[in-house]
């Protein structure tokens, strides 16, 4: 699959007239906890020839395949790929965007060209803003729960929406830092040996074994940790307050520095 998802990027760049700089994993096999049928949800940052910004018209800034584009070449059913063009990217960044920051994070890498991710990640921890990366993964873990696990038959893989952004709060409190993408990571970390981590761990080894969709009674001592959880994170959120520098500067001349990288004879005959 691997090979796959290179040649589709490579057909990508050359369908659309663009630079791919970066593309990760990023659902449940980034996660650490695929079932044997988990789509790839490939995602990746691009960059437009110069002339795309010379324009009083904004522009679509997603590539989103197959959902809403397509290539000319077929792809693996399984495969879902979208792509954020980088002045978006870096609109996001400059709000530390969680989604963005587990796309930096990832350790599945597929491809990585020129120098605009490494970049990235030397900004990341001074961009990174506690505040709204915790209120995201709590308001996350507060919509799932309510959403999925409030009846008395539930279905596995609903545990993990709520179970893993609740630990990458909770470590966001614990480090104050960017939370590791990978789930075992998490767990191992910020929630003790017990009656609590011995449920999620048989939980994980069944959803990585296929049984994710299976409807079960719901497991009550997830659900109490869950919503104590909630609790406690709602309140510490509140007394959280940390100002973060305006990075707006840097990342204008990131862009600049990419355009200058991959595009410079496209550059040069504007300038």
């Amino acid at each position: 699959m691997r090979e796959h998802i290179i040649n589709v990027i490579k057909q990508i760049e050359e369908d659309y007239n663009i630079k791919i700089l970066f593309a990760c994993e990023s659902g449940s096999r980034a996660w650490g906890f695929p079932s044997k049928d988990s789509d790839y949800d490939v995602r990746f940052i691009y960059i437009h020839q110069p002339n795309w910004y010379l324009s009083i018209d904004q522009k679509r800034d997603v590539i989103e395949i197959p959902a809403r584009e397509s290539i000319s070449i077929p792809i693996d059913p399984l495969l879902d790929l979208s792509g954020w063009e980088l002045t978006k990217a870096l609109k996001l960044f400059r709000k530390s965007n969680p989604a963005l920051l587990e796309w930096l994070t990832s350790t599945i890498v597929y491809y990585h060209s020129y120098s605009t991710y490494d970049q990235m990640r030397e900004l990341d921890k001074k961009i990174f803003s506690p505040t709204s990366c915790l209120y995201h993964y709590l308001n996350m873990a507060k919509g799932n729960f309510r959403e999925y696990l409030q009846g008395s038959q539930v279905k596995i893989k609903k545990y993990f929406y709520v179970l893993r952004p609740i630990l990458a709060a909770k470590w966001i409190e614990k480090y104050n830092e960017i939370p590791p993408i990978e789930f075992q990571e998490l767990l191992q970390d910020i929630l003790p040996s017990g009656e609590v981590n011995e449920a999620v761990s048989i939980l994980l080894k069944r959803k990585i074994a296929g049984e994710e969709l299976n409807l079960e009674t719901r497991v009550d001592v997830i659900n109490e940790f869950l919503n104590k959880e909630i609790d406690h994170l709602e309140t510490y959120a509140k007394q959280l307050n940390i100002d973060i520098p305006d990075p707006t500067m840097e990342l204008d001349q990131l862009f600049r520095n990419t355009l200058k990288e991959v595009w410079p004879q496209e550059l040069a005959k504007l300038l």
